[in-house]
């Protein structure tokens, strides 16, 4: 079995948000109306990299809510107003919370949701985990192969524009446009970067579909309840495109856990070609984020962009059947 890599923090404490004591008074004064009923106590979410309120509520009345809120000068209420928009759009297969209402007051912008008792998994991914959960994103693809008018009114980017615009950094770096990033440095990359941007500019093509794509499938972004059912979270950054993409973002962690990946993958009826280039962008874009400054967003979000790309780096090498995998930090073995 694969040896196992984990990263230097717990996805499920990446998160630095404000409290819900730090909210302004008029705002949590208009929550309180809304939810009639005064908040008794409130768990702030600890997963995610972004710095708006994220919290369970409870209230005195027994009731307990998912909010998320955000001033409108802050570009998370508007990231806020297209997953509500979404989310009430999805159709019934998906395993996602639907809003139970959104406000906007004070110049704040509110998004209340069911309050799911669930947990997201860890790190290594246990077999269990990730089986529900891919079973979950399986019945979510095959219910979005064809989105609804309604959520196509909403508007969502094509896949392979993105993939285009925003990961093409390996191409960026070989045309001596970009630099090569520092963490990629003790990687294969530079050893394979002609390799790695001819995967990058084939991908697009391979990459094209008309179904909607959650856009951000990770670790993360999943809750198992206790139930032993897997919820899909943040729908922000939908797409159109080819549902693998997600599959493959998703199971880079899994990767690291030392599971068979590559198996997953066929049962997907992934192109070879386009699974190895969404491995080569997402390194790319991954290493060449954790090689920016400090984030304002979480101090966490640098190590998990590392990590990450270090895994799809050493993944994609384990396809190819090239030498020299970069090296791994911490080594852990069942």
């Amino acid at each position: 079995m694969r040896p196992i890599t984990l990263p230097d923090v717990p996805y499920g404490a990446t998160a630095v948000r404000p409290q819900w004591s730090d909210l302004p008074d008029r705002v949590r004064e208009a929550i309180s109306r809304r939810l009639e009923s005064p908040v008794s106590a409130a768990r702030s979410a600890g997963g995610g990299f972004t710095r708006a309120l994220a919290s369970v509520l409870d209230t005195e009345a027994g009731t307990s809510v998912f909010v998320k809120a955000a001033p409108l000068s802050d570009p998370v209420s508007g990231w806020y107003a297209r997953e509500a928009a979404l989310t009430a759009a999805l159709p019934p297969e998906v395993t996602a919370a639907r809003p139970l209402w959104s406000m906007t007051d004070s110049d704040w912008y509110v998004l209340c949701l069911p309050a799911i008792d669930g947990r997201i998994p860890e790190l290594p991914w246990s077999p269990e985990d990730l089986d529900t959960t891919l079973r979950t994103w399986s019945a979510a693809a095959t219910a979005l192969a064809y989105p609804s008018p309604q959520l196509l009114e909403i508007g969502m980017p094509a896949l392979p524009e993105i993939l285009r615009d925003e990961m093409s950094w390996w191409s960026l770096i070989a045309a001596r446009r970009a630099p090569m990033p520092e963490p990629a440095l003790p990687t294969i990359a530079p050893q394979r970067l002609a390799e790695l941007a001819r995967l990058e500019r084939a991908l697009p093509a391979l990459a094209v579909g008309d179904g909607m794509c959650h856009g951000d499938l990770r670790i993360d972004n999943v809750l198992i309840d206790r139930d032993g059912r897997a919820w899909l979270c943040d729908w922000t950054w939908p797409c159109l495109g080819a549902p693998w993409f997600d599959t493959v973002t998703l199971l880079v962690s899994a990767y690291a856990s030392g599971l068979d990946t590559d198996s997953v993958l066929r049962a997907w009826g992934a192109p070879d070609e386009g699974v190895d280039g969404a491995l080569a962008a997402l390194a790319g874009y991954w290493l060449t984020r954790a090689g920016d400054g400090p984030s304002s967003a979480s101090p966490h979000s640098r190590q998990h962009q590392r990590f990450s790309g270090e895994q799809a780096l050493a993944w994609l090498a384990e396809r190819r059947g090239w030498a020299a995998e970069p090296a791994r930090r911490r080594w852990f073995r069942r």
